[in-house]
């Protein structure tokens, strides 16, 4: 634009200007004057349009235009005569100018520049560190105590500038510094929500397309009740921007494996595994409420910021580690050494944090939609009893990036008391007096009994044959328990902040719970859970 300003202004004519504007221009009078159809405009341009291009040709009389673009008013005017910088009159348009138009191209999202970028930049750490290192032993040994002599001289030099560097570094960081939406706490994003949004939508798709023949279809009463508790949730939690501006859509996949996630963009795909782990709606509300906590509080974003910045600085000592190493074997040990410590001091250990505050915010969702939040610690309970009658092996926290079941149990049934406070306060129903943690507790010690007594009998091997290798199958009736369980959730009308009583409807997540079973019948019902 700057430059056609200009050659309006040096020269008197110009021929055959081309200009790229977004498709659909619009030509619109300043002075007031009717709008006419873009063929048979009447000023001083007469216009004739083709197809992706429209063709401009002076006339004697006419009042100046201006052309619009997308809403805003480009910032030139084309007119009969004009005056230029040294006062010479002169026709501005003297022939036939095309104005193309042309699609918007959109650039890649930055999380998914740098995920390619991040292995080319270890790559080319590799390769400067070598280069140093063969630089440094061809050098003469006179040479090399030159060089030394003159670090040392000039120490103070480099250590202020590792100092500046140091304070830029940090000064960049505290600019990018933000606020968590619930639990405002302060964090590092690197990475904006729109750009996380931007990549979301390409992740959903390619999860699309890799779980195309295994959807479940949405008349399936496990897609069914899903899709009534997310809405539940969004609806009941509806005064968090970050619950409300997004479309949430239901994914159910036909997979045995126990995993449930949420896209920021919305996107939930529950396996049916974690369908067969639950025992009632109520903890499938809180895995649904901790997936969306994940989605709302950005965690994705913020744990790839904070992947970003230490791969960064790991690629300073990275180059140090091939430049001092004296082998490339050495320097290979050295490089995996530093990237498991990066693992066990930084990435791991934040996942834990960003695992339990997800649980945290999780158990605080399902409480504003009336879900039974006791219910919470009992399904990290029973993955625990699970995981020991399947034969999982047992990772230790410090090695995974989950926190461990017992962890996450005595972390939730620390908070149920909070949990219920705020639930009480969003005018929802009573609970039932039975405590859900009470009767998996009795039916574990139930299950230790029955073990115990059958050993004693000697009937070891048939104890054997009942512990199953994989998890137990989903009762027949349990999708369809739940589906009537969940049958009128999702669209209650309520405002958080009218404190107005709960319509009937939410009653229905007030499940009375299975009274502790018979001592014949704990073990199977444990099993099963």
């Amino acid at each position: 634009m700057v430059l056609l300003c200009v050659g309006l202004l040096r020269n008197s004519r110009f021929c055959s200007l081309s200009l790229y504007l977004p498709r659909n221009l619009p030509v619109c009078r300043r002075v007031g004057l009717p709008l006419k159809k873009l063929h048979s405009v009447s000023s001083q341009i007469s216009c004739r349009v083709t197809t992706n291009s429209a063709l401009l040709r002076a006339t004697q009389t006419g009042s100046p235009l201006s052309f619009c673009a997308s809403g805003r008013t480009l910032c030139f005017q084309i007119s009969p005569r004009v005056t230029s910088l040294l006062h010479r009159p002169g026709r501005v348009l003297t022939q036939c100018g095309h104005f193309h138009t042309s699609t918007p191209v959109r650039a890649l999202p930055a999380p998914l520049i740098w995920l390619v970028f991040k292995p080319l930049q270890k790559l080319l750490a590799i390769i400067l560190g070598r280069s140093i290192r063969k630089w440094w032993v061809a050098l003469p040994a006179n040479r090399r105590q030159l060089f030394r002599e003159w670090a040392w001289h000039r120490r103070w030099h480099l250590a202020a500038g590792a100092g500046v560097a140091m304070v830029i570094v940090a000064l960049l960081l505290l600019t990018h510094l933000d606020e968590s939406p619930v639990t405002g706490r302060t964090r590092l994003l690197v990475f904006s929500r729109e750009n996380y949004m931007e990549l979301a939508a390409l992740t959903s798709e390619a999860y699309m397309e890799e779980f195309a023949e295994l959807l479940v279809p949405v008349t399936d009463p496990r897609h069914q009740v899903v899709e009534r508790l997310v809405q539940h949730l969004a609806q009941r939690n509806k005064d968090i921007p970050e619950v409300s501006d997004v479309t949430w859509n239901v994914h159910v996949v036909q997979s045995p494996n126990v995993n449930a996630f949420v896209l920021p963009n919305g996107e939930v795909f529950m396996f049916t595994g974690m369908l067969e782990a639950v025992v009632d709606v109520h903890q499938l509300t809180f895995i649904l409420g901790h997936e969306m906590a994940h989605a709302l509080l950005g965690h994705s974003a913020e744990q790839a910021s904070l992947s970003h910045v230490v791969d960064l600085l790991s690629l300073i000592l990275l180059t140090a580690i091939w430049a001092v190493c004296p082998r490339d074997s050495l320097a290979l040990l050295g490089q995996w050494v530093q990237d498991k410590l990066s693992q066990l001091m930084f990435s791991r250990p934040f996942s834990r944090k960003l695992e339990a505050e997800a649980d945290e915010v999780g158990l605080q969702l399902a409480a504003k939609a009336c879900a039974d939040v006791r219910a919470g610690p009992v399904f990290w309970q029973q993955m625990e009893i699970r995981d020991q009658l399947t034969g999982e092996p047992t990772v230790p926290e410090w090695l995974s990036t989950h926190p461990s079941h017992r962890n996450r149990f005595t972390q939730l049934d620390r908070l149920v008391p909070q949990a219920l406070e705020l639930r009480e306060s969003c005018v929802c129903p009573a609970l039932p007096a039975t405590d859900p943690r009470a009767v998996f507790s009795k039916s574990v010690h139930v299950l230790l009994e029955n073990a115990k007594n059958q050993g004693k009998a000697g009937q070891e091997g048939a104890r054997k044959r009942h512990l199953p290798h994989s998890p137990a199958p989903l009762p027949a009736g349990l999708p369809a328990a739940l589906l009537a369980q969940t049958s009128l959730l999702p669209f209650s009308n309520v405002d958080q902040e009218s404190k107005e009583p709960v319509p009937k409807v939410a009653l229905e997540l007030d499940v009375t719970p299975t009274p502790a079973p018979p001592e014949g019948e704990g073990y199977q019902n444990v099993v099963q859970s």
